[in-house]
């Protein structure tokens, strides 16, 4: 089973709590609020002695800490000391349809489930079937890897997309959701909406099978992204890149001691998800803009030109014409990437040819990754445009304003030239990114 296309995402055997209080069980990923310690004491003591999957991860902003191995310690006795009372029902294998309400009140639909970790590469020059968006960064990983090492238990907010326009996958899941069983319901804590999960078996499972076979099919991959003769990628991280990197690290050590027979069916070859539709109208996807500071903004714009022959400085036309141009929000049709910048008291745009990249972001990256080691500057991600225009205000800063990410250009991008640069989109608010609640043994 575990060398057919659509056995790269399957159901598992998750782990609910039974008799708990679930709105103070499901706490925000690890690696969110890491400049707020204040909100992971004000959910400590929300949570008080309730079980809770606070007191089974770490907040990310504690990974230098150096009491990080007491810590990780007293994870690993809460997971144990959850299992030895009882405290979880067993849900016998099966996907969970999910339907997360939210903070726009907006409702984002996913697919729980299990992706075999040998079907998944990190790496920028993958050919896998599961592939990284983002650039994983290697100095991420050992902290996480000694936290999974050990833990009885798995937890995660990993999110992984699906290019799927024509809504193959979850529109029959929505539509018949009456009739599976239903999980779980209830608010979520600090603002996180309000979440639904059903049980997906049966029927609604080969379903779903069905289609990623379809995905997984290379003559149907190469056809629908015009290409020829490459191999298929069927799913890309969204959230959680570092964290299913760690997960793979893990089996890789883990798997070097076992039978071929063994490796087939342990846990640790499998990673808990949630798959997502990039083309769900709920999901926000928007570019992270590039700040750089200590620089000498008109050589680096100078750099740029020379780096990507054929480009151009052009005019700033204000922000809601340019989001109205070729390299906006339409996107669909630019002939070329359109790049607002500003610094001091000047604003323009760059104008790159298209041929250097397929999304702007990837252009500009690729720039600086190789302008900036040799010339001086610190480089800063910043979500808001206006905190963009007023930073760059600021002597020897230039700030980039990128244009919306069309998400038809998303995994031909990724196709095309590998792993983007990390840090270059953000998939909705902190409030709306996963929740830790369903367990699984490893």
């Amino acid at each position: 089973m575990h060398n057919q296309p659509f056995s790269i995402f399957q159901p598992a055997e998750f782990l609910l709590p039974d008799n708990t209080d679930l709105q103070k069980w499901a706490v925000i990923a690890c690696d969110q609020h890491t400049s707020e310690p204040e909100y992971w004491q004000n959910i400590s003591d929300l949570v008080g002695s309730s079980p809770s999957t606070l007191r089974m991860m770490i907040p990310e902003h504690l990974y230098t800490e150096p009491d990080l191995p007491e810590r990780i310690r007293s994870t690993h006795d809460s997971m144990a000391s959850y299992l030895e009372q009882g405290l979880f029902r067993t849900i016998s294998p099966c996907y969970i349809y999910i339907e997360r309400t939210l903070s726009n009140g907006k409702i984002r639909r996913g697919i729980l489930g299990a992706i075999d970790l040998e079907q998944y590469d990190y790496h920028a020059d993958s050919s896998a079937m599961i592939r990284a968006t983002e650039g994983t960064v290697a100095e991420k990983l050992p902290a996480r890897i000694t936290i999974r090492t050990g833990a009885p238990l798995e937890l995660s907010h990993v999110m992984v997309l699906a290019d799927d326009p024509k809504q193959l996958l979850l529109d029959p899941l929505t539509a018949q959701k009456d009739s599976m069983e239903l999980l779980y319901d209830f608010p979520l804590m600090e603002g996180g909406g309000h979440i639904r999960g059903y049980r997906a078996d049966g029927a609604f499972a080969e379903h779903i099978a069905s289609v990623l076979a379809r995905f997984a099919d290379p003559d149907y991959f190469n056809q629908r992204y015009s290409l020829k003769g490459q191999a298929p990628m069927v799913l890309a991280t969204g959230d959680g890149n570092h964290s299913l990197a760690t997960a793979k690290a893990r089996w890789e050590t883990i798997k070097t001691g076992l039978t071929e027979e063994a490796r087939q069916t342990h846990p640790a070859r499998f990673s808990m998800v949630e798959l997502i539709n990039i083309h769900d109208p709920a999901l926000e996807f928007e570019p992270i803009n590039r700040m750089v500071f200590d620089t000498d903004p008109e050589a680096l714009l100078q750099g740029l030109l020379e780096f990507y022959p054929g480009s151009y400085l052009t005019e700033d036309p204000g922000e809601i014409a340019w989001r109205l141009q070729d390299g906006g929000h339409s996107a669909s049709n630019a002939e070329n990437h359109r790049i607002r910048y500003a610094f001091g008291s000047t604003t323009g745009q760059v104008v790159i040819p298209k041929e250097s990249a397929v999304l702007a972001i990837g252009a500009l990256s690729h720039f600086l990754d190789s302008w900036l080691p040799s010339h001086g500057g610190k480089l800063d991600f910043v979500h808001d445009n206006h905190v963009i225009l007023r930073l760059s205000r600021k002597p020897g800063a230039i700030g980039f304003i990128l244009p919306a990410i069309n998400k038809t250009r998303f995994f031909p991008s990724i196709i095309a030239d590998g792993s983007l640069p990390r840090k270059t989109f953000s998939m909705g608010f902190a409030s709306d990114k996963r929740y830790y609640l369903e367990c699984r043994k490893l």
